[in-house]
């Protein structure tokens, strides 16, 4: 059983963050940043499979060396990019290197990211991989694969299935009924999209709060007015108070990472008493992570 699992099992308030990637082979900076900032301060660590669109260097192989550092990954896959053979085959090699948390996703789609010729695949979605990881554990040693032959398995992996849910969006309840069929499928835990509105996500949270499931409030670090307008207008599911908008924009250029961070720990502290944990998304500013957990009063 992961920390991550084993924390939320009894019944605490967890912290993730997540960090992406490089384009390229120069890892160093990143793993600095995780080992630095992040071990710890928080449970478990996101990696990114490919964020965006943008070509980069892959999430398993980070995830690894974030083990052999001592700090707990959370491998996400998106099926964007591979069938179902290679997402099976992904998630054994994962399992063979000791990663056991596995956040399922869709993946945005290449006309987001840098090479729009690129062909997308979607042989499965969040919710078929999520059945996947589930076929793939039946049995105790000898698990089955997606074609239903048993005993195809010499040897079966175990992961704490993760998917993810955007509470805040235009259609609230299509992001409920489609988290039903992710927990039906065999979620364990979820993470959100980037939450700021906390009655919005207490409602939501009421609406599925018959699942049973530990939630945990995704939150975007907001780094300028610019970025918050840009996420208002671009991003599917995200809206951004004015209130916050006005306190980024009348903070000097000098003190916009201490208002974000002061943002980011007032709203945990907000939804913490309506969710199992938060995860922080800092887009680059890891070392944000130790000050918005204590001003979150965590």
């Amino acid at each position: 059983m992961s920390k991550l699992q084993e924390r939320l099992a009894a019944g605490e308030f967890v912290v993730t963050g997540e960090i992406g990637p490089p384009k390229g082979t120069n890892i160093a900076p990143v793993l600095h940043e995780a080992e630095e900032y992040l071990k710890d301060t928080v449970v478990a660590v996101n990696v990114t499979d490919i964020q965006t669109a943008v070509m980069r260097n892959g999430s398993m192989a980070l995830c690894h060396m974030l083990i052999d550092r001592g700090i707990e990954p959370v491998y996400q896959m998106v099926c964007r990019d591979r069938n179902r053979l290679a997402l099976q085959s992904d998630l054994l090699s994962a399992a063979v290197l000791g990663i056991e948390n596995v956040l399922s996703l869709t993946g945005d789609h290449v006309v987001m990211g840098d090479h729009q010729d690129a062909k997308p695949v979607y042989d499965l979605d969040s919710v078929g991989l999520l059945k996947a990881m589930t076929i793939l554990e039946e049995g105790s040693d000898l698990g089955r694969d997606m074609k239903g032959n048993p005993n195809a398995l010499d040897g079966a992996p175990t992961f704490f299935k993760g998917c993810c849910v955007t509470p805040c969006g235009a259609n609230p309840e299509a992001q409920a009924i489609k988290l039903e069929k992710k927990v039906e499928a065999g979620a364990q835990f979820v993470q959100t999209q980037a939450v700021y509105d906390p009655k919005t996500f207490e409602t939501f949270m009421k609406r599925v709060e018959h699942l049973d499931v530990p939630i945990l409030v995704g939150i975007v670090m907001l780094k300028s007015a610019g970025m918050a307008k840009y996420m208002n207008r671009s991003v599917p599911g995200v809206q951004v108070p004015k209130n916050l908008i006005k306190l980024l924009s009348d903070a000097a250029r000098g003190d916009r990472e201490k208002v974000s961070t002061e943002i980011c720990g007032n709203l945990i502290s907000e939804m913490k008493d309506i969710c199992q944990g938060a995860h922080l998304m800092t887009l680059g500013w890891d070392h944000c992570v130790p000050d918005i957990i204590e001003a979150a009063g965590l």
